[in-house]
């Protein structure tokens, strides 16, 4: 039944930006995980750990999102895994986080000068001591920017979830739209409560790059 829109529609679509952002911190927090190993083996002095995160961001980054979304939650179905929508989700923007992440963080590591990588090897610490003590604190600065820049791409990436029913801002507006047959009204709303929630992370990332330009 067609009705018109109301202040109770705009009210679900407001709630239903939590889930944009609960699926975006969910994204950062596997993908970060999985990205600083990543970055860890792709800055590493071993060929070997190179090659293996050389090939899993190339692996990643060349499948499409949506082909990741659909293999978690059509795919593993096929073989008996019938994984919740938000599982699936998660699981793919884990996926496709960590190898942007890795490579945005790989960058940062080797923008380090060498030097200090070998007089944190010269005074005996391991790698894992460099990163953690030496690198990894003077990497953070770099990194910070181009990390909050994939973060508003990453939060507008979230409305592919809506294709396997997570029902996410942009689920929500079809839902809306399916009821009010007014879609103009219902996607210029959608739209602004996106842009509502990028722009500040847009403006604070221009920040902290000019920053970052102006200590150069």
């Amino acid at each position: 039944m067609i009705r018109e829109l109301s202040w109770l529609d705009l009210f679900y679509l407001v709630l239903a930006l939590r889930w944009t952002i609960v699926l975006t911190l969910l994204a950062l927090t596997g993908g970060g995980i999985i990205g600083l190993l990543v970055a860890a083996s792709g800055a590493s002095r071993r060929g070997a750990w190179r090659y293996l995160a050389k090939a899993y961001v190339s692996l990643v980054q060349g499948i499409p999102l949506l082909a990741w979304l659909f293999i978690f939650y059509f795919g593993l179905s096929i073989v008996g895994y019938n994984l919740p929508p938000w599982i699936a989700a998660t699981i793919g923007f884990s996926v496709y986080a960590s190898a942007f992440l890795g490579e945005i963080w790989r960058g940062a590591l080797i923008s380090i000068p060498r030097t200090q990588w070998e007089a944190a090897l010269a005074i005996g610490m391991t790698y894992v001591e460099q990163l953690r003590y030496i690198i990894i604190p003077q990497a953070v600065r770099v990194a910070i920017a181009p990390t909050v820049g994939f973060i508003v791409q990453l939060i507008k990436n979230t409305s592919l979830a809506a294709v396997i029913g997570f029902v996410e801002l942009t689920r929500e507006g079809q839902l809306t739209t399916s009821s009010t047959f007014q879609p103009f009204a219902v996607y210029m709303i959608v739209a602004a409560l996106y842009f509502c929630l990028c722009y500040p992370l847009t403006r604070y990332s221009r920040t902290l790059e000019g920053r970052r330009r102006a200590v150069r």
